[in-house]
């Protein structure tokens, strides 16, 4: 299959990148610095996109390319660090820029021709910039091809080679018509447009097949988009060794268990089974008020709980577990030189303890969340599944912000019933967003009801536009909306007294609190 490879030096944009090249139907490999001539006999490669990254190309210990990048014969595209990069392996020049960029910037095209081809007449575009640097000189036989306010080249090309540069971030939607600006790449690559969602289900279930072989594999499901469909195509891959089991750890949303239960139970052969494993959890969080802790005494929970329900299932061979990971989670819990920095440490990711015996299968560990809502549908799963929003994996317990018990989570899960509610009542405005929840502070104020003294918590409400949770930006929700769900929530939650919305987009934030 056609792929074009991407070599990763760090950015936290690189997955969407392998994401777009996708959405215009060309495969996409994600590959190190260092490891990326080992792919060249594994793939018909037509094309190489160099990432953007934190570090700077002129200090010591800076990644780098080989010179065979620009040898093989194939297109050429550096993004931020990227064309950095480039510039300075070709013979150009890098510098600090006298002025940074950061956010969106107006971005001037100066020639239309190659990856700017598609945008017609437009002249101008507001695109991501994230960079200190700057290219003073470009090297032979570059043209600048764009500039900005405060950075003269802020795209170039060789249009002879087929090598290109950009300064900007065309992967993110915070750029206008950044795709168009890759699937111009993409045709400039020769691409045959052969990688679709049908395509990709029967390569997953043959990779299923192949890891799996004749063993039994067990499958957590959650009640989210991302375990549904990693279970479906389980199912649809090796329907008789795969067993299910449901994890009630006591941090799911409102049913969450009865609905996995309904669904499922009469599905799979061997059915689901219902594990409470409440208990085990809040133990586990009893006095933790740090984010990372929290996350790996959940995923610590996890794991115990595994364990458990293997051995009242009493399930002769089950020795994989298959969990739903995706590219976020991949990205966000790396945390290696060349790799992206972390943000947070998953559940999902780390590794279980040998001694349990366990192999991991992710099977989507590859895949952002719409291309896992796809495919679920190319499964069979059904809309109120597959169009579900994103639910963290370590549940509720990262919703209550600050140490995490019995009582704290009743009220966040009452609270988002709430929130939930009011706004899919709106299915426009419930279909537009990408995820709307309630997150519990660990700030009490002073309030007034029924005449009386109140000093209770501080409910937030966070709601965001995104297409593959990489960025994202606060939903501007009327505010009669908002209201409604302020006085719904202190007068059906016991236990708040105060509402606030948070409009921070992602970058700076992440989209979950913690």
């Amino acid at each position: 299959m056609q792929t074009i490879l991407i070599i990763d030096f760090g950015s936290q944009f690189t997955q969407l990148i392998a994401r777009r090249i996708r959405e215009c139907q060309t495969h996409s490999v994600i590959v190190s610095p260092d490891k990326w001539e080992d792919e060249l006999n594994k793939h018909d490669v037509i094309g190489i996109v160099l990432s953007g990254g934190p570090a700077s190309v002129y200090e010591e210990g800076a990644p780098g390319i080989s010179a065979r990048a620009f040898t093989i014969g194939v297109p050429v595209l550096g993004i931020c660090y990227g064309m950095q990069l480039m510039v300075r392996a070709l013979g150009g020049q890098v510098r600090g820029a006298e002025t940074r960029e950061y956010g969106n910037r107006v971005l001037w095209i100066d020639d239309f021709r190659s990856i700017f081809n598609a945008l017609g007449e437009q002249v101008r575009l507001s695109v991501l910039m994230s960079h200190g640097d700057e290219v003073v000189s470009l090297p032979l036989g570059f043209i600048s091809t764009a500039h900005t306010n405060d950075c003269t080249h802020a795209a170039m090309a060789d249009h002879t080679r087929k090598f290109y540069g950009v300064q900007f971030h065309p992967e993110t939607t915070n750029t206008t018509d950044g795709l168009a600006i890759i699937g111009s790449f993409v045709s400039v690559c020769g691409s045959k447009q052969e990688y679709t969602v049908r395509n990709l289900k029967d390569r997953l279930i043959e990779e299923v097949r192949s890891a799996v072989g004749d063993k039994h594999v067990l499958c957590a499901l959650s009640g989210g988009v991302d375990s549904a469909v990693t279970a479906a195509l389980l199912h649809e891959a090796v329907p008789d060794q795969l067993h299910c089991v449901m994890i009630d750890t006591g941090l799911m949303r409102h049913d969450d268990v009865s609905d996995v239960e309904s669904l499922f139970s009469g599905r799979f052969v061997h059915g689901v089974r219902m594990h409470d494993a409440s208990d085990l959890f809040f133990d586990a969080l009893r006095g933790i008020e740090d984010p990372e802790m929290k996350r790996k005494a959940i995923g610590t929970s996890f794991i115990v709980a595994f364990e458990t329900a293997l051995k009242e299932m009493q399930a002769e061979g089950v020795n994989i577990l298959a969990q739903g990971t995706l590219y976020p989670d991949v990205i966000e819990s790396t945390n290696v030189r060349g790799k992206s920095s972390k943000i947070k440490s998953h559940h999902n990711v780390g590794g279980l303890p040998e001694k349990l015996g366990f192999t991991l299968l992710e099977p989507l560990k590859w895949c952002f969340k719409d291309e896992v809502r796809e495919l679920g549908t190319e499964l069979g799963l059904p809309s109120t599944i597959t169009q579900r929003q994103p639910f963290p994996g370590p549940g509720l317990g990262i919703r209550v912000v600050g140490p995490v018990d019995r009582e704290s989570v009743a009220i966040v899960r009452a609270a988002d019933k709430i929130v939930r509610g009011v706004i899919s009542a709106d299915p426009e405005l419930n279909s537009s967003l990408w995820q709307v929840y309630a997150a519990l502070l660990p700030v009490r104020t002073v309030g007034v009801m029924g005449d009386a003294r109140t000093y209770d918590r501080m409910c937030l409400v966070r709601a965001v536009h995104s297409t593959d949770g990489m960025t994202a930006t606060a939903a501007d929700i009327p505010f009669g909306i908002l209201n409604w769900i302020s006085m719904r929530l202190i007068n059906e939650v016991k236990g708040i007294n105060r509402v606030v919305y948070d409009i921070t987009g992602k970058p700076p934030a992440t989209i979950e609190l913690e």
